[in-house]
């Protein structure tokens, strides 16, 4: 296996796959400003109307007809923290 990272021109486009998180399935594209990609991207998502920060790493990329593809899977530890449903509080009416 080589460490080598595919490589695209400056400026050209590439497809983000997210993987994990409230993201998962969803799919972006994003432009290489130096002929590489990320290897880290925050998501920020309202949950519960408060903007939380999710970090994605890059765990795969590669390049199909000429198009990076990069698959990013969700780094929970990195991320902001999420209460769980049953312990946010319910507004009452």
């Amino acid at each position: 296996m080589t460490d080598e990272k595919p490589t695209v021109a400056e400026g050209a486009e590439y497809v983000v796959f997210f993987e994990g998180g409230p993201s998962d399935g969803r799919t972006d594209k994003r432009v290489s400003t130096d002929g590489s990609y990320d290897d880290e991207i925050t998501d920020f998502v309202l949950i519960d109307g408060t903007e939380t920060g999710f970090v994605y790493t890059a765990t795969k990329a590669h390049l199909v007809n000429d198009q990076l593809q990069v698959h990013y899977s969700l780094d929970a530890k990195d991320s902001d923290p999420v209460e769980a449903p049953e312990d946010r509080r319910e507004s009452t009416n």
